[in-house]
């Protein structure tokens, strides 16, 4: 049977800095590594209010980078981003703030780049099953409902 480590407040402290330091972290995450670490709820609660004093530790700016990320590299929709950020008890406050960091102009653009390049990579014959397929690439992006048929409609025909 193996042990587990133990860690004192300074050293889990020290791990978790780094961990922050590393990657943006949201409090979920911290909240889950410490317990992790077999930390006591009182050390948590102290650790992440260090991570927080000293900036390490910022949901505002998690909900930012995350946007940002997910958005350029994945693009993911609107929907999908909020949805994720949610699972990761991300305020709302935070999430309409990172939100508001796409343009509408960017955000159209990237959609309409995936859509295109969806649509012609489907080998799909029938018409109807093709246009399902992208439809339903675009929603589980998350891309908004009226956007995902409007363009479906206007590439397939």
């Amino acid at each position: 049977m193996q042990s587990k480590k133990t860690y004192t407040v300074q050293e889990a402290t020290s791990k978790l800095e780094h961990y922050c330091a590393y990657q943006e972290r949201c409090h979920k995450e911290v909240r889950q590594k410490l317990e992790g670490m077999r930390m006591i709820p009182e050390a948590i609660d102290v650790i992440i209010v260090h991570l927080l004093k000293h900036n390490f530790l910022n949901e505002e700016r998690f909900a930012k980078t995350f946007v940002s990320g997910k958005f350029r590299i994945k693009a993911w929709g609107r929907r999908r981003l909020t949805f994720e950020l949610k699972k990761k008890d991300i305020g709302k406050v935070n999430i309409n703030q990172a939100l508001a960091e796409i343009g509408s102009a960017e955000y159209i653009e990237v959609f309409n780049d995936l859509a295109e390049k969806k649509a012609n990579s489907l080998t799909e014959g029938n018409l109807y099953k093709k246009r399902k397929k992208l439809i339903d690439y675009l929603l589980y992006r998350g891309w908004e409902s009226h956007l995902v048929y409007e363009k479906a409609s206007e590439i397939i025909r």
